[in-house]
């Protein structure tokens, strides 16, 4: 990782049609370029290479359907520890129809599991079906008529004389509907049936024990088996309606108990055959499933570089003779020697007789940001770059976020038990990443854990430091080199105990206080009542002198940026009037607390002033009813102030008042290097020319630019803004740190006493119950 991004060249690849294809793979391999697209007015539809993509789209597909597939088979994908290299255009029609192949043999042996599944369901449905109906003609076979029995029929009487119903007599046949219906809706299907059917209907229904699956949603549901007893035609069109609304699976009723029987003979046998030809169907799917499984990964990997490098031959343009493709890459300058080589790498590869070659142009377009990294610096790149990305060779801070991100974790975070923790952990992961490189888990969560091992490596090592400040060990302090605090002398004045309901440690008494403790925090404040009042002193005030140093050294690190693009102007424009704005005001504020501790003695400590009280009124230019810290200090707070309000106007007219005299003819402060763009004169000779930055107004040949100082004035005054808030704003955030690490400390404590508290009386419950028992 580099403290600046990497310097950028714009170069033109003459490459022949015929190792096109290899030379691109070749590039995509290495990761070196970025590919300009010259044809920007063609729509993607109308490119040379819309079919080859086409077909990998096809191919991804086929290869999203296997792999869907896999996964219900709960079998594992195997990844190739060496990753495939793009395949040769000769090969990916052999690719092509394997998946194709595959993806027929797959689809109809899951058609066929499919269909042999839901016969399964159905002969299985039929089965408890008929067992449980036959239960409700048993009970009902007792009676000699099924009318007389029930209210739902009141017109069913029986006749004297003829013995027959009146149901009977008018010529109503007796009609069975039976079949399946899930529980959730028996209810309502029994309501319907009343309301329709006018009370001309018998309903018996009983739940199935056996859960059953739905093979259309993959749900396991509760059945339940009803048989509905009608008279005549027409109610039974009515019942056959209202089961087809409701989803019902009905199957044929027997009418003999000996139908009855034939019919479970056959259903028990062809259940028995359906479950032996669908388990070797199973079987053979996941053998052909598991052979697929082996090459799955390098297809993807595969079709996926195929595709990419047809989308970068679309990018192309070809000439006039249709020979050669002509791409425009964006290269790092010190990789050009490597991309000479990839490219005769691909010519080689691609058995052409002319060699491709590549050539360094001029440009005066922006080039990308390239800042490199490696797998300890990757995750802090990563976290900057989610605030942002730099413009082209300005400083990167990603190197100092490896210490500033680390440290302000820590500051919150800071216990030497828990960095321990932290750091143990971190350090597994890194010592075991191949093992975890090589598996790879799907868990999205121990990815993420996984990626930023280096970043909790730092944590935990920044946290078992800050850990030694705080004096902190599972919320319990370390008397690791004695206090510095001996109660001993208190005892020979007998006053002070006779005054003082607590005994409490007063430094102004000889003897009790021989010097600050070595490292850290004394250990002999983890027994003080006003612990917590020292802690939040002493973290709210380290919190704002981080801050206003952490924040101090982002403005400083913009001269860097200014002196490299040689813009001297604004250097005394901008980064002047922002460190004067900030340290007037906040490094005042920094002083005034390193003067207080300085200043005030233990003895006069009682008599100090707050620092708060004196911020305030330094805004507010008066005088203070405290005492002041220092003489002058209101001269020197109002002098402060004036400055501090007269950045802001420099900072908000300078830049832009500068630009528009330089437009009309100014002289410049000096020689302002933009970015460098080169001109090939011969494949030897390559010389950078100096140029004008495009803010200032001036073309690339010195002459005029358009220039809007509406534009620049606006720009400017979003920025003088942003900052002038922002320090006001961030200053205040940086005692988020303060708070957070008052929170740490103080949850740890409480889960330390009340776990302390839940273990003693365990202990003494268990103690109870031991001596009961033994003297009992």
């Amino acid at each position: 990782m580099g403290f600046r991004s990497e310097e950028m060249c714009l170069a033109q690849l003459f490459l022949q049609s015929g190792s096109a294809y290899d030379c691109i793979s070749e590039l995509g391999e290495m990761g070196l370029v970025e590919f300009r697209d010259l044809n920007p007015s063609v729509s993607s539809f109308q490119r040379r290479f819309v079919s080859e993509i086409k077909r990998c789209e096809e191919m991804e597909r086929i290869l999203g359907y296997l792999l869907r597939e896999i996964r219900k088979a709960n079998l594992a994908v195997p990844e190739a520890e060496i990753p495939p290299v793009a395949p040769a255009p000769k090969n990916v029609l052999e690719i092509m129809e394997q998946l194709q192949r595959l993806e027929v043999e797959l689809s109809e042996v899951a058609k066929n599991k499919e269909k042999l599944q839901r016969n399964l369901l159905e002969l299985t449905e039929y089965t408890h079906m008929l067992r449980i109906t036959h239960t409700f003609m048993h009970s009902r076979s007792r009676h000699e008529a099924l009318g007389p029995q029930y209210e739902e029929f009141p017109s069913l009487e029986t006749e004297s004389v003829t013995g027959c119903t009146s149901m009977q007599r008018l010529g109503a046949k007796l009609g069975f509907i039976s079949g399946l219906i899930q529980r959730v809706k028996v209810e309502a299907f029994e309501r319907m049936l009343w309301r329709v059917c006018k009370g001309y209907t018998i309903l018996s229904y009983a739940e199935v024990d056996e859960s059953l699956a739905d093979l259309d949603t993959g749900e396991i549901n509760k059945n339940v088996v009803f048989l509905i007893s009608f008279w005549g035609d027409q109610i039974g069109q009515k019942v056959q309606k209202i089961c087809d609304c409701y989803h019902c699976h009905l199957y044929p009723h027997p009418e003999t108990d000996e139908e009855r029987a034939d019919v479970m003979d056959s259903l028990r046998t062809r259940i028995h055959d359906l479950q032996n030809v669908l388990h070797r169907t199973e079987d053979y799917l996941k053998q052909v499933l598991h052979k697929a499984s082996e090459s799955a990964h390098s297809w993807v990997l595969q079709v996926k570089k195929m595709k990419a490098i047809y989308h970068i031959l679309n990018l192309c343009s070809f000439d006039v003779t249709n020979k050669c493709l002509i791409a425009e890459v964006w290269c790092p300058v010190s990789d050009l020697a490597n991309l000479r080589r990839t490219l005769e790498e691909g010519s080689r590869k691609g058995d052409a007789t002319v060699p491709s070659f590549v050539n360094r142009i001029p440009s005066s377009d922006t080039p990308p940001t390239l800042l490199r990294s490696n797998k300890f610096t990757s995750g802090f790149q990563s976290i900057v770059e989610a605030y942002g990305v730099g413009d082209y060779r300005e400083a990167s801070p990603a190197p100092y976020t490896i210490i500033t991100f680390p440290f302000l974790f820590a500051v919150m975070f800071g216990d030497l038990g828990h960095g321990s923790v932290m750091t143990l952990f971190a350090l597994w992961m890194v010592l075991t990443e191949k093992d975890h490189k090589r598996r790879r888990p799907g868990n999205q969560v121990w990815t993420t854990f996984f990626d930023g091992r280096y970043i909790i490596l730092m944590m935990g090592l920044f946290s078992i430091y800050t850990g030694l400040i705080y004096n902190d060990c599972f919320s319990k302090s370390l008397n690791i080199f004695g206090s510095a605090w001996s109660v001993k002398a208190m005892f020979t004045k007998n006053e002070t105990l006779q005054t003082n309901a607590l005994l409490t440690l007063d430094p102004n008494v000889s003897g009790v206080f021989s010097g600050p403790y070595p490292l850290g925090i004394d250990p002999i404040w983890n027994m003080a009542v006003n612990r917590l009042t020292f802690l939040n002193s002493y973290k709210m005030k380290m919190s704002v002198i981080i801050g206003v140093i952490h924040m101090s050294f982002g403005v400083v690190l913009s001269v860097f940026n200014h002196l490299h693009f040689r813009q001297k102007f604004k250097i005394y424009l901008l980064f002047l009037p922002e460190l004067l704005f900030l340290l007037c005001l906040f490094g005042y504020l920094v002083f005034m607390i390193f003067y207080k501790w300085l200043a005030f003695s233990v003895r006069d400590s009682q008599l100090a002033p707050s620092i708060l009280i004196h911020f305030i009124n330094m805004f507010l230019m008066q005088e203070s009813a405290t005492t002041p810290l220092y003489p002058g200090q209101i001269g020197l707070q109002v002098f402060l102030v004036v400055v501090a309000l007269l950045s802001v106007p420099v900072l908000l007219f300078g830049r832009p008042l500068y630009l528009y005299w330089l437009h009309h003819g100014g002289k410049s402060l000096g020689v302002h290097r933009g970015y460098e763009r080169v001109r090939r004169v011969s494949e030897e000779d390559l010389s950078p020319s100096v140029v004008h930055d495009e803010e200032e107004g001036l073309s690339d040949s010195g002459g005029p630019r358009e220039f809007d100082f509406g534009d620049v004035f606006l720009h400017q005054a979003i920025h003088t803004i942003e900052y002038c808030l922002g320090c006001v704003s961030n200053t205040a955030s940086y005692l988020r740190l303060w708070a957070l690490s008052l929170a740490h400390a103080r949850e740890c404590l409480a889960i330390h006493t009340k776990t302390h508290h839940f273990l003693f009386v365990l202990f003494k419950m268990n103690s109870k119950t031991i001596l009961y028992s033994y003297l009992k």
